[in-house]
């Protein structure tokens, strides 16, 4: 498997994620991370940028709303077949990483690491791969996960990367002075972790890892 990890949506690589894609050009968007969102219209339109970026990029895409698989991987594993590339948005950490729990995303994510496919994403997308959330919970609220789902809160990653991630570092967004704090919390906790800034990418997986900006 490919990681695509970028800060900020696809980054300045996308004709890299392009290109990184061998199997079928058919992308599935995975939006779980805004579930906590009230404004639906927001939500919406994050769903529809995702969307219209891959197609401008040759791919068909389609959302995936993994709530309609908690409880039954098996339908999820089957709805994912032929998809080249499952690209997840950002939001909150904690209910993406419960959302990929509880369909069983994570189990068919790490069960596909020596195949073909291309997983990207940005935020919350890229945080999730790492193998922990702990840091993260200074800026993406854990309480969330029962607010939404009803479910206990997962500090684990899917450790498909062996550091943390401080997405939006140094950049033009609202949660980077947030992120000062995250990374402050990874130094004291010596955890080795990677800072990207909004349209830095790291890109790993089939013999390659470089990070472009």
């Amino acid at each position: 498997m490919i990681l695509y990890l970028s800060s900020y949506r696809f980054g300045d690589q996308a004709k890299r994620l392009r290109d990184l894609v061998t199997g079928p050009r058919h992308a599935a968007v995975i939006a779980n991370a805004l579930d906590f969102a009230t404004d639906l219209t927001r939500k919406e339109d994050s769903v529809g940028q995702a969307i219209s970026g891959l197609r401008e990029l040759g791919f068909a895409a389609n959302e995936i709303d993994l709530k309609l698989y908690f409880g039954n991987p098996e339908a999820l594993r089957y709805r994912l077949e032929g998809f080249g590339l499952i690209w997840t948005l950002g939001g909150n950490s904690f209910l993406l990483r419960s959302a990929m729990r509880q369909s069983g995303l994570d189990t068919f994510l790490v069960a596909h690491q020596e195949s073909d496919l291309v997983y990207g994403g940005f935020s919350a997308g890229v945080v999730v791969v790492t193998p922990t959330l702990r840091g993260i919970h200074l800026v993406d609220p854990p309480e969330v996960v029962a607010q939404a789902y009803g479910a206990d809160i997962l500090w684990d990653g899917l450790s498909i990367v062996p550091y943390s991630i401080a997405p939006h570092y140094n950049s033009r967004h609202p949660e980077s002075e947030l992120i000062d704090h995250v990374i402050e919390y990874f130094r004291s906790h010596r955890m080795p972790f990677k800072a990207l800034r909004d349209g830095e990418v790291i890109i790993t997986g089939a013999a390659r890892s470089t990070r472009n900006h």
